[in-house]
């Protein structure tokens, strides 16, 4: 009797549990439409339009250039950056904050690690270009503090207040790694150890440093910066130009020219690592590949680093993260270890 009960208990607890999963998979199935529209990346359905540039028409090719349409986190990924930094700087104390130029905005920040005479990372924020301030990108500090080198931090004009001109950004940068290189023994930094790198326009920024007349420029050695890392930027800007980034750039042909890096590779002295994510936007992808293509045909060294499933700001948090993409290659780069 009481086995003839367990046994009809177990096969009512059975169907029950049968029409409880059945019953969520169709309350899932209902929500998946909801759930793929809330989660959808690129473009939105739309009338296919004319051809702007390659295959894609205006609405497809302004979504490749805006992270938001890709990388639906991206604000929360930013914000945690910015609590992160915070926590560096809880842990590290506060950089020393010096000026590197005429203007307010013409600041950096430096974490100085305890190694005499160590290397020097100087990082370029990105953010569309139109924003972003040194205190938010803290959050590396103490992965290149610990491994022995010190970080800088940039910050410099945003386009709008450069009055459209990323050549008045441009300009402000060099003057930051130029005085970073000058002043090194002000901080025991070793000038003969300096790298560069950026993230997204930061990237942008990162190249178009690399192509600089350093002698020209500044009366520097043209060779003064070791290596570069192009982190998810841009190297052309002709499709750029064509996007509504165009709308808050005031492109001109000579800007164009002068700010595509890709455009004078001649001008490279340094190795260039360039990173990008499998799950960045289409023209972010196509960008950095062929910069890396270009920097190769050349015969300039470079290292092409496809990190998989990654987005835009995934990849650029991993550059506080030794075991990340780019936190890895920051410090091979540096030939440092955590």
């Amino acid at each position: 009797m009481q086995n003839d009960m367990a046994s009809s208990s177990g096969k009512i607890a059975a169907a029950v549990s049968r029409r409880a999963m059945l019953g969520a998979a169709a309350g899932l199935a209902a929500a998946a439409p909801a759930l793929a529209e809330e989660c959808r990346i690129g473009p939105p359905p739309h009338p296919q339009g004319p051809s702007v540039w390659l295959n894609m028409d205006q609405v497809e090719l302004d979504a490749a250039y805006d992270q938001s349409i890709y990388a639906p986190l991206g604000r929360q990924v930013l914000a945690r950056c910015a609590s992160n930094s915070e926590v560096a700087r809880a842990h590290l104390g506060a950089p020393r904050r010096v000026s590197y130029g005429p203007t307010e905005v013409e600041k950096l920040d430096i974490f100085v690690t305890k190694r005499p005479k160590a290397p020097i990372f100087v990082f370029i924020h990105g953010g569309a270009w139109l924003g972003g301030e040194a205190k938010n990108y803290a959050y590396p500090a103490e992965m290149f503090v610990n491994a022995g080198a010190h970080l800088v931090v940039l910050d410099f004009i945003a386009i709008k207040q450069a009055n459209g001109d990323l050549r008045v950004m441009a300009e402000q940068v060099r003057r930051a790694i130029a005085w970073t290189y000058k002043n090194a023994d002000t901080f025991a930094g070793d000038a003969s150890r300096l790298y560069i790198g950026g993230h997204s326009s930061g990237g942008h920024l990162c190249g178009v440093a690399l192509v600089t007349d350093w002698q020209k420029q500044f009366g520097l050695p043209n060779d003064m910066v070791k290596g570069g890392m192009c982190m998810s930027g841009m190297y052309d800007l002709k499709p750029v130009r064509l996007s509504k980034r165009g709308n808050y750039v005031k492109f001109t042909d000579a800007m164009e020219e002068a700010m595509s890096s890709q455009r004078h590779i001649d001008l490279v002295h340094a190795p260039i690592t360039v990173t990008y994510g499998t799950y960045e936007t289409p023209e972010f992808q196509r960008q950095n590949r062929d910069f890396a293509a270009a920097l190769k045909a050349a015969g300039k060294p470079v290292e092409l680093i496809e990190a998989q499933n990654y987005g835009h700001f995934d990849m650029m948090e991993s550059i506080g993260n030794p075991y990340g993409p780019n936190g890895r290659a920051a410090l091979a780069m540096l030939k440092l270890s955590v």
